[in-house]
């Protein structure tokens, strides 16, 4: 039986995911990930692409080649179950790409929370959140997912809606799972953060607030004071946004009206 060659790479894809022990991740792929690539395949068969097999589970990775005829700007749906590489997330982020699908947007369904594996965490800060912010990095490496460090990149006075957008930006387009904003208060980051739409931001202070932001608010960003929380007080915050799973139904019914509020408002 003759195979054409998106079998084949499927098939090459499979066996590359069996040797490292599971289903592969973008964290547990090595830098680039594995990149296959299909010589002559059309438009219309790249993962996402209209009438191609962008909608299909099986389709368990995307390349930077997967990206290389859309437009600047555009979107790209990421098949569900997908994983990325290093290469296209790079590639998505130069080219300003928004590669949707791994995370509800404004208006689609909220999602379950609990993901397995190593999560992309996005993490920036201004002057009064650099030094935490360096701490946080560290620490949520020891946790084993991956920090995405947005800046700032030392202690000279910049602009906390700066950091908070990127951080915000980067968990919209799906780059990253969740993310976490340090600045003086934690207050201006979570207003910055919140105005871009699908973010739930919230300044947590305690163990307690950033349970409850998770279970109750399916908060997507963290935000802290840098300078007002010790730094053993921070990880331990830090511990339960991660491992917090969303709550009940009841929950998600009362985030999806903090949704239409955000769509209604934007339309007019």
């Amino acid at each position: 039986m003759k195979l054409d060659p998106r079998q084949i790479a499927r098939r090459a894809l499979g066996r590359a995911m069996t040797q490292m022990g599971g289903t592969a991740t973008p964290d547990k792929l090595p830098r680039g990930g594995v990149h296959v690539s299909v010589s002559g395949a059309s438009a219309k068969d790249r993962p996402g692409a209209p009438g191609g097999p962008g909608g299909s589970p099986k389709m368990g990775l995307v390349t930077a080649g997967d990206l290389a005829e859309l437009a600047d700007e555009s979107t790209f749906d990421v098949p569900m179950g997908a994983a990325i590489t290093d290469m296209a997330l790079d590639e998505a982020n130069r080219r300003g790409i928004t590669l949707r699908g791994a995370i509800g947007h404004s208006g689609d369904p909220i999602p379950d929370s609990r993901e397995s594996g190593p999560l992309r965490i996005a993490i920036g800060a201004d002057h009064g959140g650099y030094a935490l912010k360096c701490d946080l990095i560290d620490w949520i490496r020891d946790l084993g997912h991956l920090p995405i460090d947005l800046g700032c990149h030392g202690d000279s006075a910049v602009d906390y809606p700066d950091f908070a957008e990127a951080v915000a930006d980067a968990v919209r387009s799906d780059r990253c799972s969740l993310g976490v904003c340090i600045d003086g208060a934690g207050i201006g980051s979570t207003m910055a953060a919140n105005k871009v739409p699908g973010i739930r931001a919230a300044n947590c202070y305690d163990v307690a607030s950033a349970q409850n932001a998770r279970e109750h608010n399916y908060a997507n960003v963290l935000c802290l004071g840098g300078p007002r929380i010790a730094p053993s007080a921070a990880l331990e915050i830090l511990r339960a946004f991660l491992t917090t799973p969303w709550g009940a139904e009841r929950h998600g019914r009362r985030v999806e009206k903090i949704t239409r509020i955000e769509q209604r408002h934007a339309r007019t």
